[in-house]
């Protein structure tokens, strides 16, 4: 019996049947590989079974197709919108950093500006300081040969010599009309004038005029004092004294210099020569009265001080021996003034 009859189909009609069952399942299964090769050449070359039962599949691939190109598309324009501002972000990076090396630049040249101002200002004071020191040593050497001048009265007289009696009187008329200006500088409190003034009126008066030049010189150590230099002060006062050893108020000036400067037995002389010449004069009665304890106490101050320094200076020197000046005894004879020095063995010398 043939196929035909054992199955009652045709058998050209029962492998078509069968070929078509084989394609489905190979399409459920998706495991193209486990179906024979006979059997997929059946799959792919039957369009008219796929186009009966394949329909619906085909279309679905599409839709999935469109959404994954239209993913892509959404994705590519994601990305050009990021590269995009990427790129700006990148753009305005790269602008700062220009202001800021710009800036940075400028910075540079504002501080080599800066440093090349205060160089030459530096520079500038350092050449006033230097043209004011000049300028400084120039008038202290001024001064000083003017000052030697005024003092050297041999020198003025040689000068003075070829001068006629009338014309040692006009510069003494001169020399007054200038302290007359210098007191009213010095009652205006403006000593640095007065001090210059008086000055210029001992350049016009003749040596002659002893007791004139006496009181310029006195009258100027009282500007000078209140400028400050009060030993260029002393040195004008004991100028006038010389001149004339009976000017109290020189005496006087200089006693209370002295007693500024700390020369207390100096301005003690001075205070007793004017208590000699004006016994009524209450400053220098004052001053005799307190000078001699303060004079007293310093010099026991003074005593006490050096003693320190010796004792010191002794412990230096007697500690390689294992003594110090406690290992002697200083007795004072109370009626002598006199010390004696006894040593001590046993004394601690902690």
């Amino acid at each position: 019996m043939n196929r035909e009859q054992r199955h009652g189909k045709p058998a050209r009609q029962e492998e078509e049947e069968e070929e078509l069952d084989d394609f489905y399942d190979c399409e459920e299964t998706l495991e193209p590989a486990h179906c024979k090769k006979a059997e997929l050449q059946h799959c792919y070359f039957r369009p008219e079974t796929l186009t009966d039962r394949g329909e619906e599949p085909r279309g679905g691939h599409q839709e999935q197709r469109d959404k994954l190109q239209k993913e892509e598309q959404q994705s590519d324009r994601l990305q050009d919108e990021e590269d995009q501002q990427s790129d700006r972000l990148q753009e305005q990076r790269d602008k700062f950093q220009k202001k800021e090396q710009q800036s940075d630049r400028l910075q540079e040249e504002e501080q080599q500006q800066s440093d090349r101002l205060q160089e030459e200002e530096q520079s500038d004071r350092l050449q006033e300081e230097e043209q004011c020191d000049r300028l400084q040593e120039e008038e202290d050497l001024d001064s000083e040969m003017q000052q030697q001048v005024e003092f050297d009265d041999d020198y003025l007289r040689e000068v003075e010599k070829e001068l006629t009696d009338e014309e040692k009187e006009s510069r003494r008329q001169q020399s007054l009309t200038l302290k007359e200006m210098g007191n009213g500088q010095f009652k205006a409190a403006e000593w640095a004038a007065a001090e210059q003034t008086y000055s210029q009126a001992l350049v016009v008066c003749p040596v002659c005029f002893s007791a004139e030049r006496a009181v310029l010189f006195s009258n100027r150590a009282a500007a000078r004092a209140h400028l400050g230099v009060k030993e260029r002060a002393i040195s004008d006062c004991s100028r006038a004294i010389e001149l004339n050893p009976d000017y109290v108020r020189a005496l006087l000036r200089r006693a209370e210099l002295y007693d500024q400067t700390e020369k207390l037995d100096e301005a003690l002389d001075d205070y007793k020569k004017v208590l000699e010449r004006d016994p009524n004069n209450s400053s220098a009665k004052g001053a005799c009265m307190r000078l001699p304890q303060q004079i007293q106490d310093r010099n026991e101050k003074l005593k006490e001080e050096m003693m320190s320094k010796l004792k010191d200076l002794g412990n230096m020197i007697l500690r390689p021996f294992g003594l110090s000046t406690n290992n002697f005894q200083v007795n004072q004879d109370q009626n002598t003034g006199s010390y004696s020095v006894n040593f001590i063995q046993n004394h601690n010398n902690r």
